[in-house]
């Protein structure tokens, strides 16, 4: 095992490295629980942000959006497309997994926005809801060219205003 953790560290050294001299990378890298690998790959996945007009078709692409069962007048919505990398949409939903387990206060309203999806539909789908939400905000950054600052909790306001 002390041979695999050393090769385990020196890759984890060689990514970090090569993912320095990358700006988009490090700005990416400023989001809680978004590490250099998952920054670097979802760089490399959507090559150049300005392709996308909007969010919801970075989701699409990166198959994180529900798959249409309609027929007639019924509309169903099924499991996620899985359409695009697997490893980006992996690395996001283990990003998603990271940030609800690990409290760091930045995250705060995003998981209460994930807790209460669980409590209506259920853990799975609020982990896929909050990594389609982090493609969201980590295509925003690419977009905009800005640093992750988390909005103000809701709980805040409410004591704040009191």
């Amino acid at each position: 095992m002390r041979q695999v953790n050393r090769q385990v560290a020196y890759s984890d050294e060689r990514i970090a490295a090569l993912t320095q001299t990358d700006e988009r990378v490090r700005r990416l890298q400023s989001v809680p629980n978004v590490g250099p690998v998952t920054a670097a790959a979802f760089v490399a996945a959507l090559d150049d942000a300005q392709r996308f007009h909007r969010a919801p078709e970075v989701a699409a692409y990166l198959g994180l959006v529900p798959r249409e069962l309609s027929s007639g007048e019924t509309q169903r919505r099924g499991r996620i497309t899985k359409a695009g990398s697997g490893r980006v949409r992996w690395l996001l939903i283990q990003a998603a997994v990271s940030m609800l387990r690990l409290h760091d206060p930045r995250t705060a309203a995003l998981r209460d926005w994930a807790g209460r999806i669980a409590a209506r539909r259920g853990k799975g789908i609020a982990v896929v809801a909050l990594a389609r939400r982090l493609a969201g905000i980590l295509f925003a950054l690419l977009r905009d060219g800005t640093v992750y600052e988390p909005g103000p909790h809701p709980a805040r306001k409410l004591t704040q205003a009191a």
